[in-house]
């Protein structure tokens, strides 16, 4: 799913080429896309496009006469920038938004169609789309200590819950606890102050300098405009590197998959060379299950 650094980048990427010009039209190809019906959806046409902005992990248009587009991408969701009066691609097509200077197309691969577009009339109803996390790039620490006080949750789920924390998914949560060299299933409940402060300073780090190296990228393009949007990207230090050597330590990388998420981790720099237990495997494998990274290590020797 296109988490806070991936909408800040298509929000760069786009702004230049749509605020201030008109929005002569929405096409969809599929009805189930709009999740409103009031205002109507025709309404948006040739207004102009005021504002960008992003609320959690959706982009909003604001447009005159009060009126905003809500687009949540969802996780298989992803914009491209074509040339004004594009098609709608027929496989992955869900719609395009069509400009003066050029056409927005949206498309969302596999079988399963679960982004949404919104049309809502003012600030108070597009208030109600914006599930409450806290912005911690433009909050302060003490801020943050709050919300992390509100309930007691893995660091994983805490940084992931749209109504703790703002824009971060699977990917940077990853990153994030990784750069902080805490466990993602430690509790809230248990961080010290050190344990705080390092969390805050790593969400906002990662968050910063992944923002601004997609923005960075997408500007070199040669649209101008992001390419690939993935949640598995070579830089990144753990998300998506399981069994690939830590870039900190050199350890193994590890995961954990439970439900349709995964956690990513090094045991060495995050959880004192503890092996977390998976509930799949380490049930299956029982005592063959590797508790330490040592253990880890004398299993892999005695294989080779």
């Amino acid at each position: 799913m296109p988490e806070l650094p991936d909408i800040e980048a298509y929000l760069a990427a786009l702004e230049p080429k749509v605020v201030g010009h008109r929005l002569e039209d929405v096409r969809l190809s599929s009805p189930f896309l709009l999740r409103s019906v009031d205002p109507p959806l025709t309404s948006v046409s040739g207004r102009s496009l005021l504002a960008l902005s992003r609320l959690g992990k959706r982009l909003v248009f604001g447009l005159e006469g009060d009126l905003f587009l809500v687009l949540h991408l969802m996780i298989a969701g992803r914009l491209r920038w074509r040339a004004p009066g594009t098609k709608i691609p027929g496989r992955l097509g869900l719609a395009t938004f069509d400009f003066e200077t050029g056409t927005l197309v949206l498309t969302e691969a596999g079988s399963k169609k679960r982004a949404s577009l919104y049309l809502v009339r003012g600030r108070e109803a597009l208030a109600q789309h914006d599930p409450g996390g806290l912005e911690v790039l433009g909050a302060d620490l003490e801020s943050f200590i709050s919300v992390l006080g509100h309930r007691n949750h893995t660091l994983k789920r805490a940084l992931t819950d749209p109504r703790v924390l703002s824009g971060i998914g699977n990917a940077y949560s990853d990153e994030i606890l990784h750069r902080a060299r805490l466990s993602p299933f430690k509790r809230t409940a248990d961080l010290g102050a050190e344990d705080l402060a390092a969390l805050f300073e790593a969400t906002r780090a990662v968050l910063t300098e992944w923002t601004s190296r997609l923005t960075a990228r997408a500007a070199r393009a040669r649209d101008g405009f992001p390419g690939k949007v993935t949640a598995f990207r070579p830089e990144m230090a753990v998300h998506g590197k399981y069994g690939a050597p830590c870039p900190a330590c050199g350890a193994p990388v590890q995961r954990i998959i439970y439900a349709a998420k995964e956690a990513n981790y090094c045991p060495r720099c995050q959880t004192g060379g503890k092996i977390l237990a998976d509930r799949v495997l380490s049930k299956l494998l029982r005592d063959d299950w590797p508790r330490t990274l040592e253990e880890l290590e004398e299993k892999r020797r005695a294989t080779e």
